[in-house]
């Protein structure tokens, strides 16, 4: 999220401006046709909505620090990325330095800053939704209206995970409240409307289209937001996103930008993701999702070569967690999910998000490949507990009592043994076949094996010792295979399946 806030003057110098007003008197006046901009409903619907669009005021206490004895300067506070406060602390303290002054340093009392974001009210009762870093780590939270009215808010729940938090306020009124659209019907092109307040400039409206679905942008597990070129800006964090029908389709959330305003390129949680966690957070003022107990990785080209699977699709098991509801509903290490609940997963990332939005203990169907087939397994689905170690399992045969060195796949290899263990600092219940060596100018190393990782299986076959690999790669070089895809194992403990060309 971009967190940097540039404010860029511009200038026009006088002859130029006179010049240019002297080329537009002297064109002809011809029929020209008016410039698009956008839908004439614009300005109903910004009016329609606009009173259930709020300002929110954070303060925040802090504690004043000296910076040592030499030139007591005030030390930055750390807060965490992404806090509303970041940006006051680095004008503030950047200001502050190179004053001078024998009083520098010494006024330590404790100072209030303040911040301000967005948000939108959902029920008239006095409920508002917001991002969640918009009011992380406030001491007082004031929810301001459209006729200037400071209402004392107080946190019904916030999900750090999607970006969200629920407000409440106590109106002597009902206010004006906006109801959720369906942002699953959001169609490219689709012209929408955002409303905030950039800059604490307040009430602001913007206008765009609907750029892309389902972005991920790597800020958490659960991206899949709707992108929009409607001007965002700071301060417009957690105000609305609108369709047409003046129906709330996303909440405003980040953007993409050098210089910290609008390039064009901003997102918004979608209203179904906001609807589902504002409504966990106001039942249970937290989230309950779902939890399948799985490690999942991507399914590449190569590794669907590998199992049999086209097109490439689906989240492929790397590890079971021992106590999680896939391992008694039988699914295990190497199988493909390619369907959950009746939805396709179409890529590995569809997966978390999917399972966190399916009911804690509900029976659900999933759609495995195994083997190059297709079974359907039930699983009575758990509840995702915040940090949850997720440890993969694994039970192959003993290895080999004898000690055998491979050169096999570009890799060194070796029968697991105490001194191994104790080199690489390789966890009791990891079994299989030691890599010792990894040839820097092969695939391999492209695939960031390194010494210490253990091979488990290939092709689903547990490995007992490093002669049981050679065998392995033989016998897939003459059923005409390109690929092995092998189960890898960090001396951690961490699984996960890695495809080498068989050369």
């Amino acid at each position: 999220m971009a967190r940097l806030l540039t404010i860029l003057a511009h200038s026009l110098r006088q002859p130029a401006l006179s010049a240019m007003a002297a080329a537009l008197i002297a064109l002809p006046a011809l029929s020209t046709p008016t410039f698009a901009r956008g839908p004439e409903n614009i300005a109903d619907v910004a009016e329609k909505v606009i009173d259930a669009v709020v300002n929110i005021s954070t303060s925040q206490k802090v504690e004043a620090r000296g910076g040592g004895s030499g030139g007591g300067q005030q030390a930055v506070p750390q807060l965490p990325p992404g806090s509303p406060f970041e940006e006051f602390f680095e004008e503030f303290f950047k200001n502050r330095r190179g004053q001078g002054g024998d009083d520098q340093g010494s006024n330590r009392s404790p100072r209030r800053v303040n911040s301000l974001g967005s948000g939108f009210i959902v029920d008239a009762a006095g409920v508002v939704v917001t991002n969640n870093h918009v009011i992380a780590d406030a001491d007082e939270i004031t929810v301001i209206l459209t006729d200037g009215t400071r209402l004392k808010a107080e946190v019904v729940g916030r999900d750090a995970k999607t970006d969200l938090a629920v407000l409440r306020v106590k109106p002597t009124k009902p206010l004006k409240a906006v109801k959720f659209g369906d942002s699953d019907k959001v169609r490219l092109g689709e012209w929408v409307i955002a409303i905030g307040n950039p800059f604490s400039l307040g009430g602001s409206v913007t206008a765009g289209i609907v750029s892309a679905r389902n972005r991920d942008i790597n800020s958490g597990p659960y991206d899949n937001y709707i992108q929009t070129d409607a001007a965002i800006n700071r301060g417009n964090s957690g105000g609305p996103l609108f369709n047409l029908d003046g129906d709330v389709i996303g909440v405003n959330t980040a953007i993409i930008s050098p210089s910290g305003g609008s390039i064009g390129i901003g997102f918004a949680v979608p209203s179904k993701v906001v609807q589902s966690v504002a409504s966990s957070l106001q039942q249970f003022g937290e989230i309950r999702r779902g939890w399948l107990g799985v490690k999942i990785q991507q399914v590449t080209d190569e590794i669907a070569e590998s199992l049999n699977i086209k097109p490439a699709r689906g989240a492929l098991i790397a590890g079971i967690d021992d106590k999680g509801p896939a391992k008694p509903a039988g699914i295990e290490a190497g199988d493909v999910i390619i369907k959950f609940d009746g939805k396709e997963i179409k890529e590995m990332r569809d997966l978390p998000r999917i399972v966190a939005d399916t009911p804690v203990g509900r029976d659900v169907e999933v759609v495995i490949v195994r083997k190059g087939k297709e079974e359907k397994k039930t699983v009575k689905l758990g509840r995702l507990e915040d940090e949850k170690p997720v440890k993969a399992s694994a039970t192959p045969a003993p290895p080999d009592e004898k000690s055998v060195v491979q050169k096999s796949l570009g890799l060194q290899l070796s029968n697991m043994s105490d001194d191994l263990r104790k080199k690489y600092k390789i966890k009791d219940s990891i079994k299989g076949v030691v890599i010792t060596g990894v040839d820097a100018q092969s695939v391999a190393a492209d695939k960031r094996l390194t010494p210490g990782s253990t091979i488990v299986a290939i092709e689903q076959e547990q490995m007992a010792g490093a002669a049981d690999v050679q065998k392995k790669v033989d016998a897939l070089k003459k059923a005409g295979k390109k690929t092995a895809l092998l189960l890898v194992a960090t001396a951690e403990g961490d699984m996960l399946f890695v495809a080498l060309p068989i050369e």
